[in-house]
């Protein structure tokens, strides 16, 4: 992470976000991660925090901030992502109404927008307030139903290391692995269904295990379907990912979802992720259904269960 490494480019990340959504925990993780942070300056101040820099860092920003305006913030992003030398990122936290009012209660704390209305109204203005810098994030991060232990994965898996000179474009594919009936995960990118595909569920012998057992995997790939299914998507990536770097993006989410998230979806997802090493890719590889270890009786999941106060939480 350090600046004195020669052709490396020196990271700089803007965290911004909804409050109560996980800000403040990506700042602390990245300076874990070495970074670092620094949360809530003058905007007029982090070119001079940049220049001044000698490492990583990591800087938030979002609407506590007086005359906190989003044109600002990505004018201020611009500035940066001109500046030779830097790898600038921009991570926006978002959760979804009901989680954020769950997390304000639990703590006792008022939204900084709302701190003598309703809560709900301090979300909807700070939604529309962020809203564009929500559509310019690099990495957008829903932490609705992600542990603290799952944001720390997922905020390592991107920031790490020397990720830009890693890969081709600096690119970091990530794969997910979800359930249908716990809806799509929100960073997705791109989406594949793979619940036309014959079910190791209704395998007695298969049916607790995972895609990641071998002899699921050779079921699922007895489908006459699965090698045309696979090798069409395979061949979309390969020729979109190139085309994806040429547009500056720094990281895609490529989703596959059947019914339950343990059989179908892992198997294509591992097959997909050792693919792409081998081409010369960087991946990051979750599986989210299996992550959370719930099932219902009938191979999907059941709702999820309410994070805990502390699980990504700020506000």
């Amino acid at each position: 992470m350090s600046g004195g490494d020669a052709g490396k480019p020196r990271r700089v990340v803007l965290v911004s976000g909804l409050s109560g959504a996980g800000k403040a925990s990506i700042l602390r993780i990245l300076e874990d991660l070495g970074y670092e942070a620094v949360d809530n300056p003058p905007l007029r101040l982090i070119g001079e925090l940049v220049a001044r820099g000698e490492r990583g860092l990591a800087i938030g920003t979002d609407t506590r901030s007086r005359g906190f305006r989003a044109e600002a913030v990505l004018q201020a992003l611009a500035r940066l992502r001109a500046t030779p030398g830097l790898h600038v990122d921009l991570v926006f936290a978002w959760a979804e109404e009901a989680a954020l009012l769950r997390r304000f209660s639990e703590t006792r704390r008022r939204h900084p927008l709302a701190p003598y209305g309703r809560m709900s109204d301090g979300i909807a203005a700070e939604q529309g307030l962020t809203a564009p810098l929500r559509d310019a994030a690099d990495l957008l991060v829903d932490t609705s139903e992600l542990s603290l232990n799952g944001l720390r994965r997922l905020i390592e898996q991107h920031f790490a290391g020397d990720a830009p000179s890693e890969s081709p474009g600096g690119l970091l594919v990530s794969l997910v692995s979800f359930a249908y009936p716990r809806g799509l995960p929100r960073e997705a990118d791109m989406v594949f269904d793979a619940r036309f595909l014959r079910n190791p569920h209704y395998d007695p012998a298969l049916r607790a295990h995972t895609g990641l057992d071998a002899a699921v995997g050779a079921y699922i790939e007895a489908d006459a379907d699965y090698a045309i299914y696979i090798d069409t998507i395979r061949t979309l990536l390969l020729r979109l990912l190139p085309r994806f770097v040429q547009e500056g993006k720094k990281y895609l989410t490529v989703a596959v979802g059947c019914t339950g998230g343990r059989h179908r979806s892992v198997h294509i997802i591992a097959s997909l992720a050792a693919y792409l090493v081998e081409q010369g890719w960087r991946v990051s590889v979750s599986h989210r259904e299996l992550a959370s270890g719930e099932t219902s009786p009938d191979g999907g999941f059941g709702p999820a269960a309410p994070p805990s106060a502390v699980q990504a939480q700020e506000a």
